[in-house]
């Protein structure tokens, strides 16, 4: 169903439509000019426009290219007189309309068709931006390669969980594949078809999230010159997956639970409500139960995400399936690497199924990847990352369990300010390698808050 404006200065012909519609399950808006039509478009999202051409003061052809400019995603239905028959054909040559309709005893039933035309249109469009959005992704149960235990019991979990419409929360450290799981719960549930998308909370500030999730009106922050659409809508129907939900302010959080609870959203600077159906699927690597006991993540939004819990095993509690995931990745990169690497040196394989991996299947990914690139021969070698990590500590005067080596004052002296900084600078620049760039698993790593460490960040200039 969709958010519709109907704009006619003929009172009677907006009450039949503003019936008509409703009635078919739509919500409807209805205005008597085209100044009013545009103010109501500077200020919400409609999915379709429906104005008469021939209008006083501001025309339908004036509205029509206002909504172009302000909202380019909504479609514009033109009703016609049969005098207006020239400029509304001109006007859907031009592009800017969708369609266009001459008034006529079945106005109605026309009207209705249009509508459905142009929402399944719409439909198409997000579902293509959607797909075009996580084109590069993996996102097929099958894809989960493991048979351990652990993984078998997780693939069955998720053939469980997905048949049903619930919100999941998913557990997990960082590089254990969270993102993976909710893409193979969506594939195995009923939205399968419809789009999956996915978005890091701990990568935006308070303000920008909240216009990614819930869309904008043209002028409702310095650089909104036009109405954009929110995930939430462009998810209509299929799944959202909240990455780093634990990285969310408390006061999105706020927001966030008001979407769970009324199944709507309002556009930054909006005033109308757009209703929606979308599954949630939430994930952390961190203990939610103490972030509550914390008071830094709200205890009613936790009790709405958690209502089917999921746990994926970090790669340490699952070592029979490293050499699985060891010849999944060489098949994948030697390949576009243009390599002829047919298999893993033993030894190699037995020193990476003993380390411990803190970064889980990513970091076994990164570490497979470099060594095919680097290998020349046609049997991989690896270097194990646990011997990149003691030439870093050594370098940075660290020890392996992250304590500063104890050091000597030199008999001049030393400069203790930059001795230290210069060891923040190294600990800083090793946790964002480990963590593959991204800050808010390298603050966990270096066992500080998200903001402190976006202090350092901004103190030395990294």
């Amino acid at each position: 169903m969709g958010n519709i404006l109907v704009c006619d200065d003929e009172r009677s012909i907006c009450e039949m439509l503003d019936i008509a519609l409703r009635r078919d399950g739509h919500k409807v808006e209805t205005v008597n000019s085209g100044d009013v039509a545009k103010r109501k478009l500077d200020g919400a999202l409609y999915d379709v426009v429906i104005t008469d051409i021939k209008m006083p003061r501001t025309d339908g052809i004036e509205v029509l290219r206002h909504a172009h400019q302000v909202s380019p995603d909504s479609a514009v239905i033109l009703i016609t007189a049969v005098d207006d028959y020239e400029a509304a054909v001109e006007a859907v040559k031009a592009g800017g309309a969708t369609d266009y309709i001459r008034k006529s005893p079945g106005l109605v039933d026309e009207i209705k068709l249009a509508i459905n035309r142009a929402l399944e249109k719409m439909a198409l469009s997000r579902q293509n931006f959607a797909f075009k959005r996580d084109a590069n992704t993996r996102n097929s149960l099958d894809n989960i390669v493991g048979v351990s235990a652990a993984m078998e019991k997780l693939k069955q979990t998720i053939r469980t969980v997905a048949s049903t419409q619930s919100t999941v929360l998913i557990y997990g450290e960082s590089g254990t594949g969270k993102e993976l799981v909710a893409r193979a719960v969506h594939v195995c549930s009923p939205r399968a078809a419809e789009p999956f998308v996915s978005i890091n909370c701990g990568a935006f500030p308070e303000t920008l999230l909240e216009s990614e999730l819930f869309g904008y009106v043209k002028g409702a922050f310095t650089g909104a010159n036009q109405n954009k659409r929110g995930l939430f809508e462009v998810a209509d129907q299929g799944t959202i997956f909240l990455d780093e939900i634990s990285e969310m302010s408390l006061t999105m959080q706020v927001k966030l639970l008001r979407v769970l609870q009324e199944r709507s959203v309002r556009p930054v600077g909006g005033t109308s409500e757009i209703p929606i159906d979308v599954r949630v699927i939430a994930a952390t690597n961190r203990d939610l139960d103490k972030l509550v006991a914390e008071n830094s993540f709200r205890e009613d939004l936790y009790y709405r995400l958690n209502v089917i819990p999921v746990s994926a095993p970090p790669l340490r509690e699952r070592r029979e399936d490293i050499p699985l995931l060891v010849n999944h990745f060489l098949k994948k990169y030697a390949p576009a690497a243009g390599k002829s690497i047919i298999r893993v040196d033993c030894s190699s394989l037995e020193a990476l199924s003993a380390y411990e991996w803190p970064g889980n299947v990513r970091q076994l990914e990164n570490t497979i990847e470099r060594a095919v690139a680097l290998e020349t021969g046609e049997e991989l070698h690896v270097e194990i990352p646990v011997e990149r990590a003691k030439a870093r500590a050594a370098a940075a005067g660290v020890g392996m369990h992250g304590t500063i080596a104890t050091g000597s004052v030199l008999p001049d002296g030393m400069d203790m300010e930059k001795y230290v900084a210069d060891i923040e600078v190294s600990l800083l620049k090793s946790a964002l390698a480990q963590s593959n760039g991204v800050q808010t698993r390298a603050a966990d790593l270096l066992k500080i808050s998200y903001r402190s460490f976006r202090h350092l960040m901004k103190k030395y200039e990294l």
